[in-house]
Order: C-alpha cells, then structure tokens, then sequence
C-alpha cells in the first residue's frame, strides 16, 4: 500500500533549515501503516533533505561547512550560462542529496534520539518549496 502527503515550505532564502520530522511523523500516523519505508523529497534543485541533530549550533555549522566547502563564486559554468547567482546552491543541494528514506517500525519513524528531518535553503533567494513524502507499507 501507498500513502502520498506534500508538505509546503516558504524559506528565507539561502542557509535557513527546517526540522521536518514532526510533520513527516504525522503522516507516517496517519497512513496508518506498521511498518514500511517512508520517503521524503525535495522537488528542486537548490535545496536539500537529510538527517541531522537540529539544534542551534548545528544549523549554523551546516550551511556555513557547505558554503566552505561549494562557495558562492561567479566561476562556475552555471553563473557564465545564467548569471543567476545560485551556481553554489545547485552544487551544495546536489551534494546533500534531494531526498531521504526513513524505516518505519511499529508504525513510527525508526530515528535515533537526537536525528531528525531537515530541509535546508541552498538558493539564494526566498522559495516556495514542495516536499512529497511517500509511505509505502502495510498495517
């Protein structure tokens, strides 16, 4: 069996995260499902899904590492073609990856204590984003 919920996101543009977890817990609920896989995607290019202990000092140290490691630059092939400003974010976004799969066991998400769902903005500007989160499993 198949459960489909979207979640909607306005983000501030670029660094700012959002814990998802509860959101994709209530979904996980009402599927009613026991135990199963549920799956959580970004549809765009410039923003991210993953795990992470969404604490304070964590939500500043990921942006920060990935603008260290994929900085903004006028250089990249992206910013010659389109001169948009946002070469960096389709790479940051790329790396992290656009989704994420979670276990479900006896009908909750299978995290540790301290990891939770995120979305993080990699564009540098304010988005709309729409997150489709995929239940699959049986009661």
């Amino acid at each position: 069996m198949v459960y489909q919920h979207e979640i909607q996101l306005q983000t501030s543009g670029h660094a700012q995260m959002h814990n998802l977890t509860g959101e994709v817990a209530q979904i996980v609920s009402a599927s009613h499902f026991r135990a199963g896989i549920v799956n959580i995607f970004n549809i765009g290019s410039t923003s991210a899904i993953g795990t992470i202990e969404f604490e304070p000092g964590l939500q500043k140290d990921l942006p920060a590492m990935l603008d260290r490691l994929i900085p903004p630059s006028r250089e990249y092939g992206h910013e010659q073609a389109w001169h948009d400003g946002n070469g960096h974010s389709h790479l940051q976004a790329t790396a992290l990856g656009p989704s994420l799969t979670v276990p479900i066991k006896n009908g909750k998400l299978a995290l540790g204590t301290w990891q939770q769902i995120f979305h993080v903005e990699c564009d540098v500007k304010p988005r709309r984003r729409t997150i489709v989160v995929t239940v699959i499993g049986e009661a």
